[in-house]
């Protein structure tokens, strides 16, 4: 018998748009389909779902304010007999949670629930109509089930099927996606928990692993390789490592530490086709104590100062 107003939080005095916004807010947070296992949840649901139909009934609305009937749509007199005549089983009749028994049709909420529950019709959680009686909507499907795999950086660049263990301990290889990073959630259908209407899905989040000489930028991969100073001066060609397998690099004659070099199509697949490439920054590597090194260079003059367009 509670006031339908209070129960949507809305004025006496409220349009129908604000009484439908209100009932929208309460409809999406209190529905069964969110609220499993929470019975309080699912009364309170029955409840602003009745105050809705009262309040966007005009006749009942209009009936309510003048008092004829309570907030359940029972005649408030004695015996059913209210002040505008109204009977049991008459033209008014009862109006109550499971059943209309008025007689005239029901209101279409298919507007509400499309846009709260993606067209559904209240959900496969089985609550339909606004009167709060049980469709013969689909048994609910079992839970998801979420999993972490670390993948290796080069099988992540590479796109290397990866094994993945669920936990009923079947395994199954899982084809990486072209851009794949970390965050990234793979959705594997029906490798859920069971289900009455079927299983569940396995919900896999990707965590790449660092690599101890590689680093993503983008879809480029970048590496650090060192290099001797006689490769440095003399250039040649040098072995290099990829996230495929090592390739040949040609190091130019007089190359300095820091010049980058770039190996094409060796880096990370790209969403929109195509490959990253591979950025090799050259690091000059002068051994520490190297005598024919300190007789050379304590004939030599240097080379002038490297340092000179700095200011210094």
């Amino acid at each position: 018998m509670a006031d339908p107003y209070a129960t949507l939080g809305v004025a006496r005095g409220a349009s129908e748009a604000d009484i439908k916004k209100a009932y929208r807010k309460l409809a999406k947070e209190l529905h069964p389909d969110r609220n499993q296992g929470n019975p309080k949840a699912a009364e309170r649901f029955g409840q602003v779902t009745s105050a809705y139909d009262l309040l966007t009934d005009k006749d009942e609305r209009a009936r309510y304010d003048r008092g004829e009937i309570d907030g359940d749509g029972n005649p408030t007199a004695p015996f059913g007999y209210g002040a505008g005549g109204t009977r049991p089983g008459g033209a008014g009749g009862f109006r109550s949670q499971q059943f209309d028994m008025g007689g005239g049709d029901a209101p279409d909420m298919s507007d509400i629930f499309e846009g709260l529950f993606g067209g559904r019709g209240g959900g496969g959680g089985g609550f339909a109509s606004g009167f709060g009686r049980r469709s013969a909507g689909p048994p609910p499907k079992g839970g998801n089930v979420a999993y972490r795999l670390q993948v290796p950086f080069a099988d992540a660049a590479a796109l290397a099927p990866q094994r993945v263990t669920l936990a009923d301990g079947r395994t199954i290889d899982l084809k990486l996606p072209a851009g794949v990073e970390t965050g990234t959630q793979m959705r594997l259908s029906g490798k859920g928990d069971p289900g009455a209407g079927g299983p569940g899905d396995a919900i896999v989040t990707i965590e790449i692993q660092p690599h101890r000489f590689f680093t993503r930028e983008g879809d480029d991969v970048r590496l650090d390789l060192p290099v001797s100073l006689k490769e440095a001066v003399e250039g040649g060609a040098v072995k290099v490592p990829t996230v495929d397998k090592p390739v040949m690099l040609t190091v130019p004659p007089g190359s300095t530490s820091g010049k980058t070099l770039r190996l094409k199509g060796k880096g990370f697949h790209r969403k929109a086709g195509g490959r990253g490439d591979q950025l090799v920054r050259l690091v000059i590597d002068v051994p520490a104590d190297d005598a024919a090194l300190k007789s050379f260079v304590a004939g030599w003059t240097g080379g002038g100062n490297p340092r000179a367009n700095m200011g210094v």
